[in-house]
């Protein structure tokens, strides 16, 4: 016997011979995990220590005007913008002609039009009308938050009540005419209605028995899409914004058109394999998708869905048939 052995006493010599074997058997992958989770622990007071003089040094940037500045900084950023006198109007007045799931991705629709004309360079003038129902219920119980936005002016009175009905222009894909400038002095309605096409024609129908102007974008003058022409509440709102940067139509809309739907500008029409597969999908099933203001690629904090005027952008002047979307 060891004089190491005989230092300990008959079972701690058991005990440490019986963890050298359950080491010895375990594979170098399950050694490694085993000697990272021991540093890990060995280290857990250094961590926490490196955590404190993080936060002490926080407090004190904050203490010298640190943070102040910063913000001060965002805020000129923020001036720089050069607000619009457009006026985009989310029409809410079909509340009732939605099941609570659809209102659901308007509400997620919408939030992302609240959060593209926050950063836009031209933001516009936001409006959200007849505003209640199931969306102000789902927007109360699940972004309580709504009531502190900017810059944006939420009301429960029918558009037509707030503004001047000569200054509206309802943007729908069943209107003959085809808008070819923004005019800034006018308000622009885009139809807040998702309803896989229940309701076709609707928007149209209203504008004309209210004696309103519309229009429908001119989409089919620069894009071919393979996909359905429609488009969610937040795709026009954003195709607007696009729109009063760059002051062009064709950039505006291949900046905001989500990739999947396969647009290419006109004249140079083509059907890949995957495009024609997409073309299938969509021929067989509706789709009404939201999604987060994430950023990195267009259309995802807001979706699409078949509603009335979302395929407001345009009709497809190959005669075929089409289906209408949530916005104009």
């Amino acid at each position: 016997m060891s004089s190491e052995d005989a230092g300990q006493g008959p079972g701690q010599g058991h005990h440490s011979a019986v963890q050298e074997g359950q080491t010895e058997s375990l594979s170098k992958r399950q050694q490694k995990k085993l000697l990272r989770h021991k540093q890990w622990e060995e280290q857990r007071d250094l961590r926490k220590q490196r955590r404190k003089e993080r936060k002490q040094k926080r407090r004190q940037e904050r203490q010298e005007g640190v943070e102040g500045e910063e913000a001060a900084g965002r805020k000129r950023l923020r001036r720089e913008a050069e607000p619009s006198s457009l006026r985009l109007v989310v029409d809410c007045s079909f509340d009732s002609l939605m099941a609570l799931r659809d209102v659901k991705k308007l509400h997620k629709q919408i939030q992302r039009c609240y959060a593209e004309n926050r950063r836009a360079v031209h933001p516009v003038q936001f409006y959200l009308t007849s505003h209640g129902g199931q969306l102000k219920q789902n927007m109360d119980e699940n972004d309580k938050g709504w009531v502190n936005w900017k810059d944006i002016s939420i009301r429960s009175e029918h558009f037509t009540e707030i503004l001047k009905e000569e200054e509206l222009v309802y943007l729908t894909s069943d209107s003959p005419n085809v808008l070819q400038e923004l005019d800034e002095t006018k308000a622009y309605i885009i139809g807040g209605l998702v309803d896989h096409n229940h309701h076709k024609g609707l928007t149209y129908q209203r504008a004309q028995d209210q004696g309103l102007q519309h229009a429908q974008l001119p989409l089919s003058s620069f894009v071919r899409m393979n996909s359905r022409k429609v488009l969610a509440v937040n795709h026009v709102f954003e195709i607007m914004l696009a729109y009063l940067e760059k002051k062009d139509w064709r950039e505006a809309f291949f900046t905001i058109l989500p990739q999947r739907k396969g647009a290419v500008p006109v004249g140079q029409e083509g059907s890949p394999p995957e495009q024609e597969r997409e073309r299938d999908s969509d021929s067989e099933t509706e789709t009404a998708e939201t999604g987060t203001p994430s950023t990195g690629q267009r259309g995802t904090p807001g979706g699409e869905a078949g509603g009335e005027a979302g395929e407001a952008a345009g009709h497809d002047p190959a005669g075929g048939s089409h289906t209408e979307g949530t916005a104009a």
